[in-house]
Order: structure tokens, then sequence, then C-alpha cells
């Protein structure tokens, strides 16, 4: 097998005599490296890690006209997009580091608990690696359109009678005693590739934004971008570090309540967590950031997902939403645990959106009118369409 692996300008080849000639990396094609190997000096690789990617990362940071004027004070506001990752979320950026490390260290097999977008990303991962995944999961609590790339994917897929945390807690002892390799948030690995994001963001504004918006769940991703602002600010690839807001649903707010959620609810199945994994370091995230922590309601995240798709064809999942709906309360209500009606003039905003839109179509889908058929004329059209 050959791999490719870029270390500053420089391509190295490496070879590799295996039973089964596979090639886990995309680097061929100069233009589809994921983020292994545009930021392997950042990254706990080395030469000898073998990197299994599906090209994800390089995802588009978009600029809002329609946000920005909602904000007001000549602020810009970004989206940045996620959802066109491989497997369609932000968790790909994770698995690439964590299972390339766990092939490295001779793994034969993945687990991990998950709301969905876990699941995809890991099965997909270990299909690419030619590796046994095995996925835990809540029954009737994961979106369809995560559970069919876990199962296309050829993932071993048990559900059980719980939530999401029943189902970390049984991968935690499953990985201690079988030795399987767990690719949740709480493997490191994750975290380290999760913050190539906001190596992204700084690479193409220049900087890092002055505040940066995004939803949580099991704390990992604003735990993953906190670390890759302060590493490119200790490294001087930016000048300053933005303050982190992160927005939980009432009905699964642990750390806005400060307080386990035994049953947490909310159409937001990717943030559906009642205990998150990286608790103590999402706190430590908004304390050193002075940035906070909020809720928003359900009905804001549907509202907020529809404005986002409607006014920047911008099409993302309920849980996504929650950075926009969180947006929305920080412009616009007294009540925002961050209010943004006397920032400063001309502030820069990143919203992170986690997933695309087609991964948990559901409450979109319940909401749509049935097709009516018209008769095949010009007329009949014209009126349907209402000119």
């Amino acid at each position: 097998m050959i791999l490719h692996r870029a270390y500053g300008s420089t391509i190295i080849r490496i070879c590799f005599e295996e039973k089964m000639q596979m090639e886990w990396t995309t680097s061929k094609l100069p233009r589809s490296t994921g983020v292994i190997e545009h930021y392997c000096e950042y990254l706990p690789v080395a030469e000898a890690t073998p990197i299994v990617s599906l090209g994800e990362g390089n995802t588009p940071l978009i600029y809002c006209p329609q946000l920005s004027k909602r904000v007001g004070r000549g602020c810009e506001v970004f989206v940045k997009n996620e959802g066109v990752n491989p497997t369609g979320s932000f968790k790909d950026r994770g698995m690439t580091v964590a299972v390339s490390k766990a092939i490295e260290d001779g793994a034969t097999a993945l687990i991990c608990a998950s709301t969905g977008n876990t699941s995809a990303s890991a099965a997909a991962y270990a299909a690419r690696a030619g590796i046994l995944c095995a996925v835990i999961l809540p029954v009737g609590k994961i979106a369809r359109g995560k559970l069919i790339q876990a199962f296309a994917c050829g993932a071993k897929i048990v559900a059980i009678e719980g939530n999401f945390d029943d189902a970390l807690r049984i991968v935690r002892e499953l990985g201690e005693s079988r030795n399987l390799i767990i690719v949740n948030s709480i493997n490191p690995d994750r975290i380290a590739g999760q913050k190539t994001a906001a190596f992204e963001i700084v690479d193409v504004l220049g900087d890092a934004p002055h505040f940066h918006l995004l939803p949580v769940g099991n704390a990992g991703n604003v735990t993953a971008y906190w670390a890759g602002y302060r590493e490119y600010q200790a490294r001087r690839r930016s000048t300053k570090l933005p303050a982190m807001i992160g927005f939980q649903t009432s009905g699964a707010a642990p750390i806005f309540y400060d307080r386990i959620i035994e049953k947490p609810e909310t159409i937001a199945s990717a943030i559906r967590i009642g205990n998150p994994a990286r608790w103590k370091q999402a706190r430590a995230t908004i304390a050193e950031s002075r940035g906070a922590i909020d809720i928003i309601i359900d009905d804001e995240i549907i509202a907020a997902q529809t404005w986002l798709s409607r006014r920047e064809g911008i099409f993302v999942e309920p849980a996504s939403a929650a950075a926009i709906a969180g947006l929305f309360k920080c412009c616009e209500s007294n009540e925002a645990a961050y209010s943004f009606q006397k920032i400063p003039e001309e502030s820069r905003i990143v919203c992170t959106v986690t997933g695309h839109g087609l991964k948990d179509p559901d409450v979109i889908i319940e909401r749509m009118k049935e097709l009516k058929s018209v008769p095949a004329t010009v007329n009949d059209v014209q009126r349907a369409i209402g000119l």
C-alpha cells in the first residue's frame, strides 16, 4: 500500500506491504487531502501513522448578509458549515484522527455511543479502514438519516432501552473490559481532530473572530474549538481569542442548570444529552474565554432552522440551528446570558452549524403539506405558483 503524507510543502511516500491492498488516504489528488495531511504538525500523528481519511475538513466559512443585518452595528456573521463533511457532520474531523491512531495501535474494532452523527462517522471510517464498528444507541431516539448511514456502512448496531448517557456508560465498560477503541469525544484524538475547524476559521479570516457560537451536547466541540484557538494564538497565527458562547435546549441543559438531566428531551437529537462527557472542560472554556452557556427552546430552534434555509440558503439539522437561535437570542432578548446589543461595532461572529439538514429531516417532513398535482398546462401551473 502507498500512503502519501504532507509535511510542510513536502510529500512523503510511505510503502506498506499489506495482504489487502487498501488505500485509506485521499492524497493522490493533491487538493483532496484531509485534516491530518493538512494540519499534521498540530496533531498527534507521526510518519508511522496510517492516515484513514475521506477528505474531511476544508468546510466553507460562509458570510451571511441577512444574519449580519439582523445583528447590525456593522457586524459580520459567518457560518462554518460542517454539514458538508463526508458523512454530513463535524464528527469526521475527529474521527479521522481517532481511527488513524486506532489503526496505528493495532485496533481491530471500534465502539461508540451515539445520538446519530458519531455512529455515522465511526461506521464510515471503520469501513474505510476495514475494521469492525459497534454502535450503542438509545432506541427510538436517533434520527433515521443518521441511523441509515451507520447501517449502510456495516456497523453492528445495538439499540438499548435507555438514553445516550446509558449508552455511553455501557461503552465505557465494554471499552475497558474488551479492549475496544472508544471513539466518542472522551477520546482525546477526537478532540485533536475537531480543533482543526478553529484553524480553518483563522486561516480564512486572517485572525480569530470576536465571538464564536455553537450548539453544546456532549461538549466535545466547544472544548475542541477553544483548544484550536488557543494553540493558534500560542503559535502567533492569531492575535486574539473569541468569547465562546454555547447553547443547549431547555429540556437538555445540564451545563446551564448545573445538574444532571436524567431524562433529557428535545427535538434536537444530536444534543439530547443529560450528562456531557466534557462538562468540566466546557465550563473551563466558557470561563477562560469570558463567554456563556445559554438555553433556547425547541420552537426557537425550528424557527431558526427555517429562517436560515429561507434567508441564507443553508439547510441544517435541528441541533445545528441551536447556534442560530442562540444568535437571535443574543441580539434580541433581554434574558440572554450574553447580550449582543452593545458589542463593539464591526465585530466578527462565527456560528458553527454541525450537521446537514438531511441528517435529521423528520421535523421538516412533518410540517410539509402533501403535494397536490395540477393539470399539465401553463395556466394551471401559473395559478399554483401564485403569479
